[in-house]
């Protein structure tokens, strides 16, 4: 299937960056941050994001450490890719997201100066896109 859209999560603790993605253009664009307490979201608002976009499948960041081993946050980001999977009944992916943060912050920088990086909302969104397009570039979008 050519069409499909796919939904991006950058999993935090307070703040969880959301974006949609799809396989056309293998291209993504972050939408508006969800908040969260402990690592968990409004799952009104995450219901809406499914009703609104339809997605048919979900991406979620996979925090490692830079050699590529397991952190301790990385346990948590499992236990919500698995919520996803449970309450909306679709494939969930684990990205790696190895300096998507950094990537998103000097874009933010590039674009608006010091004062756009403290913005954290748009940069967990846009970490969310960047996550989704490599996500997309490896696997659904070679040629």
């Amino acid at each position: 299937m050519l069409h499909q859209t796919f939904l991006s999560f950058d999993f935090g603790m307070k703040s969880i960056g959301v974006a949609i993605g799809q396989r056309i253009t293998c291209t993504a664009y972050p939408l508006k941050a969800l908040k969260a307490q402990f690592g968990i979201p409004d799952w009104k608002q995450v219901d809406y994001l499914f009703q609104e976009w339809k997605p048919t499948q979900i991406v979620v960041g996979l925090p490692l450490n830079m050699d590529g081993s397991k952190q301790p946050f990385t346990e948590k980001t499992y236990f919500f890719a698995q919520c996803l999977n449970t309450r909306y009944k679709i494939t969930v992916d684990l990205h790696d997201e190895r300096l998507s943060t950094i990537e998103a912050r000097a874009e933010i920088f590039k674009r608006g100066g010091f004062s756009a990086l403290l913005q954290k909302d748009f940069i967990d969104s846009l970490s969310a896109a960047i996550i989704l397009e490599s996500w997309l570039e490896h696997s659904h979008c070679q040629i």
